[in-house]
């Protein structure tokens, strides 16, 4: 069955209708219009798609989560976090997050991060949906990583380190602060062992899409906040 194409307003079809092979190719076409991107996300529908092509939304079989409270820290890590010297940051250099987490890396051809997601991802940051965690070291940006929020959900999108480990002491006080705000669910799209050194799993996509109906309808559980402390989160 071909895929479908997307019209002008922001309707997918059911993600059950996805693709085994790529693993959640579900639709191409229509536009990165705040409005798709948020009811896309709602349904457990992401945009991933290389410059030259259209616009590709995916919903993968099964789909990688993190629940906060399952949180796991390597004990290097650990001590590392402990040991300071560094700060964490919200929401102060989004773009700037998000032009570091699309340059060239060592085990990539490209980046799927075009000038029309920045523009887009953006736009969701002006709007409140979108924020930045970052890792600052020596007044520099380090490290960080960007995602989106409805209601108790954190969809994560993309990280980058440019000093050892910066990424990962941005992500662990970012989940940290979510346990503290009773977030339910972390995102994180696909599976890497990255991840699932964290503790993230896999879990089918019916289940995913399930709690969502129920986590997404809920208020937005972010509250506005410049900087995390170091190691001693609530």
């Amino acid at each position: 069955m071909p895929l479908p194409w997307l019209g002008p307003a922001p309707i997918f079809p059911p993600v059950e209708r996805a693709l085994a092979e790529p693993n959640g190719l579900l639709a191409l076409g229509g536009d990165l219009s705040p409005e798709r991107i948020l009811q896309a996300y709602r349904l457990g529908i992401f945009p991933w798609y290389s410059e030259g092509q259209p616009i590709l939304w995916w919903s993968p079989d099964p789909r990688m989560v993190l629940y906060p409270q399952e949180l796991h820290i390597h004990r290097s890590l650990a001590k590392i976090i402990r040991r300071g010297g560094y700060e964490v940051r919200v929401d102060t250099a989004f773009t700037r997050v998000m032009h570091a987490c699309a340059e060239p890396r060592k085990d990539q051809g490209g980046t799927w991060i075009s000038p029309q997601m920045i523009a887009a991802y953006t736009r969701l940051h002006e709007l409140g949906y979108a924020h930045s965690v970052e890792t600052w070291i020596d007044g520099e940006l380090a490290g960080g990583l960007y995602g989106l929020v409805l209601g108790r959900v954190f969809y994560g999108e993309s990280m980058f380190a440019r000093r050892n480990d910066a990424s990962k002491i941005a992500f662990v006080h970012l989940v940290r602060q979510l346990q503290h705000w009773n977030f339910a669910l972390i995102d994180c799209q696909m599976n890497t062992a990255h991840l699932a050194r964290f503790g993230a799993r896999e879990i089918p996509r019916a289940e995913f899409t399930r709690q969502l109906q129920q986590l997404t309808t809920a208020e937005d559980a972010w509250q506005p906040l410049t900087q995390l402390e170091p190691g001693t989160l609530a």
